[in-house]
């Protein structure tokens, strides 16, 4: 068994131990349906009882703990859970995680550690589901990179170029994202995190990023990654130039490697008026591994850096649109790290951050946000 991954008990005549597999993208049993959260995989499999069979072909029937209504407050998943504040003092941070490195160094058999603080983490769901109905309509589903990872409705970006005689015409799986427990004012900036595009959504994405006037777009994922294709590219190949997306031109202006990301310089124009043309900022960080983290998180910050002193320079940029390939771990830790940060710039290295609490806050905009 992964460290990263969960195992579900069920009692019956015996103990039966599902695994849960945790990509980093998504949640399942090792095939089948995949899931933002243990907590819509655990609601799934409780009412769709017949997808889940043992190995010798016996139905294994999901209910709730004893004397309870929901699952994700109950020790249905293993692993080592002790009390401890989420919240820390920013000054600290060095040393919490030396820390919790040296708790799970020392209990390499339990989710001690790094993997303790996670665990808790993923057993605080949201109680409240929002409504996802908009992902769910017929024609909407093939606009889906994964079928049960969806935006939440009242979140969701609405794309105002829809005819309103062809369903479906305003979706894109997609949701604002905004530092909701900022109290100086209003949040120093705001973002859009979707899924990674696939060949009949490239048009929808582009009609995003013009309607929200949206200059700065970070990809957190390579296009193909272990042999499965993450994104299809959305930009020109460099021997074309420009390339169309739906009423859109997207022109190649330039493209260079840094250390750990690739930059493009796009050109983005409607094609009925070529003279009206927005410059197009694309960060490609490309030393994410696939189901791990970043080797040198000071290379994460770095670029990070790169990519608001950009931002800031623009007048009036729309929200800053953040993508992997399902649009929940990789965007999600991004987003995170990103708004921890502007707490810490804002107030100083002596203010409280909590991790866990802008996680939840996060994942109530769109679901399963940091795996």
């Amino acid at each position: 068994k992964k460290p990263e991954d969960f195992s579900l008990s069920v009692r019956g005549d015996s103990v039966t131990h599902i695994r849960i597999q945790n990509t980093g993208d998504y949640y399942d049993l090792y095939g089948g349906e995949q899931f933002a959260s243990l907590s819509e995989l655990v609601e799934y499999y409780t009412e769709q009882s017949e997808c889940l069979q043992d190995t010798d072909g016996t139905r294994i029937e999901l209910k709730y703990p004893l004397n309870c209504s929901d699952p994700t407050n109950e020790r249905w998943y293993h692993g080592y859970l002790s009390g401890y504040s989420t919240r820390v003092n920013a000054a600290d941070i060095e040393n919490r995680m030396k820390e919790l490195n040296k708790k799970q160094l020392k209990d390499e058999t339990a989710k001690a550690g790094f993997w303790e603080e996670f665990d808790a983490l993923q057993k605080q769901e949201s109680k409240a589901m929002h409504d996802r109905k908009e992902g769910q309509r017929p024609e909407n589903k093939s606009k889906n990179r994964y079928k049960n990872i969806l935006p939440f409705d009242h979140t969701r970006v609405v794309l105002k170029c829809g005819n309103k005689n062809i369903p479906g015409s305003d979706y894109i799986n997609a949701n604002y994202i905004t530092n909701q427990l900022w109290r100086d004012g209003d949040a120093p900036k705001h973002f859009i995190a979707c899924q990674g595009c696939l060949q009949g959504t490239t048009k929808d994405f582009w009609e995003m990023v013009w309607q929200e006037n949206s200059r700065v777009i970070v990809m957190t994922t390579k296009e193909i990654e272990k042999g499965r294709t993450k994104c299809v590219p959305y930009w020109p190949d460099p021997n074309a130039n420009r390339r169309k997306f739906g009423r859109f031109w997207v022109e190649l202006s330039s493209e260079r490697e840094c250390r750990d990301y690739l930059f493009r310089n796009l050109r983005l124009s409607l094609m009925e008026n070529v003279e009206e043309t927005r410059e197009i900022y694309h960060y490609q960080y490309t030393m994410w591994p696939d189901h791990g983290v970043p080797s040198d998180p000071g290379g994460v910050l770095n670029f990070l850096q790169e990519v608001n002193g950009v931002q800031e320079k623009i007048p009036n940029a729309g929200p800053i649109i953040v993508h992997c390939s399902a649009g929940i771990g990789r965007t999600g830790t991004i987003i995170v790290i990103d708004m921890l940060v502007d707490v810490i710039q804002t107030k100083g290295v002596d203010s409280d951050i909590d991790v866990q609490k802008t996680i939840q806050m996060v994942r109530d905009q769109r679901s399963g946000m940091v795996q």
